[in-house]
């Protein structure tokens, strides 16, 4: 039996969301619509020589002429493209690579579009999933929560713990580990519950959030 892949299961599910959704659907990346989303993925599969400006702001006007170029592409034509997967040429093709780099990646912009407007409600829970979701947050969670002051527990509703941060002070994070991932990578609409003394939750609120 094969293993269950998070980046192969969470892009044909987006590619399921953007045909569901159309091109003008707001997601939770501000100022971005599913059609802006889908041409930032396919920017970063397709066009890695202008990927960098997703994390560098110096360039990201290279990332945003890039990403402009799907602006009358069709939209068909984009969810097949990636649906598709990446180029023979890209490492994203080696399965290793697509899992460290594109599970995360596909499950969050999933979740962004399907709670971009009100009325959302979390995916029926998954074992495969939670358990992958819960393997990422120990491998990503420290970096993700290296700009906070205090310590960090991140704890699923039936106990299990991940001790990812250390400080003065102390908050736990407590969520499905789906709702523990998007609210790491700073999405506002997770639904989690913080834990500790008023200070440290006010410490907590105030850091930066995700990269």
């Amino acid at each position: 039996m094969c293993p269950v892949s998070l980046a192969v299961d969470e892009r044909a599910a987006i590619c399921d969301e953007f045909e569901r959704s159309g091109p003008d659907r707001p997601t939770l990346c501000e100022g971005w619509t599913s059609r802006d989303l889908l041409a930032h993925l396919l920017v970063r599969e397709r066009q890695p020589w202008a990927s960098p400006g997703i994390m560098v702001p110096a360039l990201s006007s290279i990332t945003d002429k890039a990403m402009a170029g799907y602006a009358n592409e069709a939209w068909p034509n984009m969810i097949d493209d990636l649906r598709t997967g990446p180029p023979a040429w890209s490492p994203f093709r080696v399965g290793k690579v697509d899992e460290l780099a594109n599970g995360a990646e596909f499950f969050v912009h999933h979740e962004d579009v399907r709670r971009g407007e009100p009325g959302w409600e979390p995916r029926e829970s998954d074992l495969d999933r939670d358990t992958q979701l819960w393997t990422l947050l120990g491998r990503s969670a420290r970096l993700l929560f290296r700009k906070v002051p205090v310590g960090v527990v991140l704890q699923r509703p039936e106990g299990a713990q991940q001790v990812v941060a250390t400080g003065n002070g102390l908050v736990t994070v407590v969520g499905d580990p789906a709702e523990l991932v998007l609210h790491a990578f700073g999405r506002d609409a997770a639904r989690v519950e913080l834990k500790g003394l008023p200070a440290d939750v006010e410490a907590y609120r105030a850091a930066p959030a995700g990269m």
